[in-house]
């Protein structure tokens, strides 16, 4: 009854102080340590340990596989060398420094002080993505955060594994360069292997809650094995799901992919705001056990601060001076990543549970181990408070944000206008014996997808275009289809498995109608910056970008077909000014198809985004 309780007490402080961060735009982690460390000293509240077992394998191995799961393996890819100089290079730097700048201030052996600078050397993954997402970097940093944040514990785990077998008096150079070649490879290893089984597996799974209950299996299939080879059970982790979220569409239906989905967003949600609430709940613990210390206050005070310093102040010693070798590459169109992005990567460094984890684990033989542990606490909360706030604030002064909604809305019109057209393409050949009225439909299905997105980048005129028509008119249309079900519900007259199947397929058009309001919602409060690369498309590149506009005003076309405008599109060959294809009379489209002017750009205010209608790409 008590564990019940003090699970309950838990997820509903959870719940309540999320909802309370959502409500004020406070960042959650932030707000639940400090919740945690307040409640720690409250005399009523039991005591709530945080063993190292349970961070290191009842936490940490869902809370990385939720984020490989959501990262991207061909980003990882790309930015390898920007993760493998910080989650490698930046923690074995950040180890030595930190132990160096411990061993001066404390009375420990460099043993013991270079332990601890591998507990905090490693930043934590759930800290990083969970603010570098709230706050809107560009997607590189947080793909190389993300992926630092993954890897780093690694690292780190081998560090601190070394530095104990130090302080029992059995370090020597080659068995450590041996172990970390086997926790490298070998977590490699079981991670793919992991990965091949699942997949095989789950290929030929269809049932959607078995699929999604083996999901929950995998990141202890490849924890635990490669832990007990003595390999990375976190690079395990992480590469088992980076694969197979690779692999997704391959080897799970879509009902299967979106219940993964949903269920593992939900457990992440309790998992990653647990951790920090658990994190705050550990200090009047750790406090207890350092006043029976023979180091004075004094000592410990100037040590927390100095460790704390160093923490912080050697991940941009490290970072700036590599920047032409890691962040400093060149982009896919040419350009050079500014200054201002190394300075956002070098400040976000937040520490979490796993440097608590680590710092439990060492021995109890380990001099002053007390002091060591409170060290920890206070670099994990302090960098929490100090760079978790203060980032937000940073990247607002350095002007560095993500990528506009309507950049996405563009990249996300050109998708998915190539794979209407192909599956127009296989429409065409397929036609054949089919009534007019089925073909139709489908055709008009698939190109209402593509219009709707145009529709988003017109940003808000005032005027309900007609994607926006149907969604409020199907809304209330299911509104009135959900009110009917549950009258025959209520009556008795239909079977609850027939009547739920029903209600689940309203359920699922609407949430699908809900997420395009929402989107929409986004694009309306942004503003384009810029187009997007024109590639390897010669009629981008040399179309004029000044033309002259025949009617500054509106469609001649909609104006004398008595047609209704949606959004205008200037062609930049001869200026005539069109409709998109979400009007009615198409008219940019049909001036191409008549002159075969290849180019159109935006007609609407605050838009630069240009159209190929040859190539069927943005720039």
């Amino acid at each position: 009854m008590d564990v019940a309780l003090l699970l309950v007490s838990l997820t509903a402080t959870i719940l309540v102080f999320a909802a309370v961060a959502r409500r004020f735009e406070l960042p959650a982690p932030l707000l639940l340590i400090v919740i945690g460390i307040l409640a720690s000293f409250m005399p009523f509240l039991p005591t709530v340990p945080l063993s190292p077992e349970l961070v290191l394998v009842g936490l940490l191995p869902p809370l990385l596989y939720a984020a490989a799961m959501q990262s991207s393996l061909v980003d990882f890819r790309s930015n390898k060398s920007a993760i493998g100089f910080l989650s490698v290079g930046l923690v074995i730097f950040t180890a030595a420094g930190v132990g160096l700048v411990a061993w001066w201030l404390l009375p420990v052996p460099f043993s013991a002080a270079f332990a601890l600078g591998a507990v905090v050397a490693p930043p934590d993954a759930v800290a990083a993505t969970s603010i570098a997402r709230r706050i809107g970097l560009p997607r590189r940093i947080v793909t190389v955060l993300e992926g630092e944040s993954l890897v780093n514990d690694a690292t780190a785990l081998v560090l601190v594994r070394t530095a104990i077998a130090a302080i029992g008096g059995s370090f020597s150079l080659w068995p450590v360069l041996g172990h970390f070649l086997l926790s490298a490879f070998g977590g490699l290893a079981v991670g793919l292997v992991t990965a091949g089984i699942m997949g095989v597996i789950r290929k030929r799974i269809t049932h959607t809650a078995t699929d999604t209950a083996l999901s929950f299996v995998t990141p202890f299939v490849a924890y635990l094995p490669a832990e007990h080879i003595h390999a990375s059970g976190v690079l395990a982790v992480v590469v088992a799901g980076l694969v197979l979220a690779h692999q997704a569409t391959r080897i799970q239906s879509a009902s299967a992919r979106l219940a993964a989905g949903i269920n593992w967003t939900t457990v992440q949600f309790l998992l990653e705001n647990a951790v920090f609430l658990l994190i705050g709940l550990q200090m009047r613990t750790i406090l207890t056990d350092v006043g029976s210390s023979p180091v004075p206050w004094s000592t410990i005070a100037v040590a927390s601060a100095g460790v704390l310093a160093a923490t912080i102040l050697l991940r941009p010693i490290w970072v700036f001076p590599l920047r032409g070798l890691v962040l400093h590459e060149h982009s896919e169109q040419g350009e050079r990543t500014p200054w201002t992005h190394s300075a956002i990567v070098a400040w976000a460094g937040m520490r979490g549970v796993v440097t608590l984890a680590a710092a439990f684990i060492l021995p109890s033989e380990t001099e002053h181990r007390e002091v060591l542990v409170l060290i920890a606490m206070v670099v994990t909360a302090g960098t929490l408070l100090l760079q978790g706030s203060t980032l937000p604030w940073l990247a607002r002064r350095l002007n560095v944000h993500g990528p506009d909604p309507r950049e996405d809305a563009l990249q996300e019109a050109t998708v998915l206008q190539t794979a209407v057209a192909a599956g127009l393409a296989v429409l065409d050949d397929l036609q054949e014996g089919v009534d007019t009225d089925t073909v139709r439909t489908l055709r008009e299905r698939s190109q209402r997808r593509t219009n709707v997105v145009w529709e988003r980048l017109g940003g808000d005129s005032g005027e309900e275009t007609p994607g926006e028509s149907y969604r409020r008119l199907r809304l209330e249309m299911l509104q009135a289809e959900r009110a009917s079900v549950l009258e025959i519900r209520d009556s008795g007259t239909a079977d609850h498995e027939v009547l739920s199947h029903v209600m689940a397929a309203l359920d699922l058009e609407e949430s699908m109608l809900d997420r395009l309001d929402a989107r929409t919602r986004d694009l309306n409060d942004a503003t384009l910056r810029s187009g997007l690369d024109q590639g390897g498309c010669e009629h981008l590149r040399h179309a004029d970008l000044h033309v002259t506009p025949k009617t500054p005003h509106g469609c001649p076309d909609c104006e004398r077909e008595g047609t209704r405008t949606v959004h205008l599109r200037l062609c930049l060959a001869c200026g005539n000014v069109g409709c998109c294809d979400s009007s009615e009379g198409q008219h940019a489209r049909r001036h191409y198809h008549d002159t075969g002017h290849p180019v159109i750009r935006s007609f609407e205010p605050g838009e630069a985004w240009r159209w190929c209608f040859v190539d069927q790409i943005t720039g």
